[in-house]
C-alpha cells in the first residue's frame, strides 16, 4: 500500500477500514454482553419489549423484518425462560401482549452493564491521546449517521 497520505485518507480505503472496525467492536460488544446465552434474534426482541412496552407478536415480528410464526418461535423461547411474559391486549381480546418480565429486564440491564464494564476497561487502557482521537471519531461517526 502507498504512504501517500491523499491514498490512505481516500474513501475507498477508509470505508473498509471503518466497516471492519465496527464490525469487530459489535461483535467484541455482543459477545462480552452474552452470559445468557441469547441468540441475536432473542436480545432484539428483548430490547424492543424494553424500549417499546408491550407488543403484540405481529407488532415484534414487523419492527424485526420476520415472519409472525419466526417471531412466535422466540417468544416461545423467552417466555420459557422467564423473560417474556404475555397478557391480554386492553382492546383486542383476540390479541396477546408480550412485554418483559423483572427477569428479562434484570437480563437486558446486565447485558447493558456487560458491555460497558468492558468497553470502559478496553478504553481505560488508551493513552489520553488516543482516548482524545477515539472522542473526535465518535463525534465524526455521529456526525455521519445524521447525514
Amino acid at each position: 500500500m502507498s504512504s501517500d497520505p491523499d491514498t490512505l485518507t481516500a474513501p475507498d480505503t477508509v470505508v473498509p477500514a471503518l466497516t471492519q472496525a465496527i464490525g469487530q467492536i459489535l461483535r467484541r460488544l455482543r459477545a462480552e454482553a452474552n452470559p445468557d446465552g441469547l441468540n441475536l434474534s432473542e436480545t432484539a426482541a428483548l430490547a424492543l419489549l424494553d424500549d417499546s412496552g408491550g407488543m403484540t407478536n405481529a407488532d415484534l415480528a414487523r419492527a424485526q423484518a420476520m415472519k409472525p410464526q419466526s417471531m412466535s418461535t422466540i417468544l416461545a423461547s423467552l417466555e420459557q425462560e422467564g423473560l417474556v411474559e404475555r397478557s391480554p391486549h386492553p382492546t383486542d381480546g383476540r390479541q396477546i401482549l408480550f412485554s418483559l418480565t423483572t427477569k428479562g429486564a434484570e437480563a437486558r440491564r446486565k447485558r447493558s452493564m456487560a458491555k460497558h464494564d468492558w468497553l470502559l476497561a478496553a478504553v481505560g487502557k488508551l493513552s489520553s491521546a488516543e482516548r482524545q482521537i477515539l472522542l473526535s471519531a465518535a463525534r465524526i461517526i455521529r456526525d455521519l449517521t445524521a447525514s
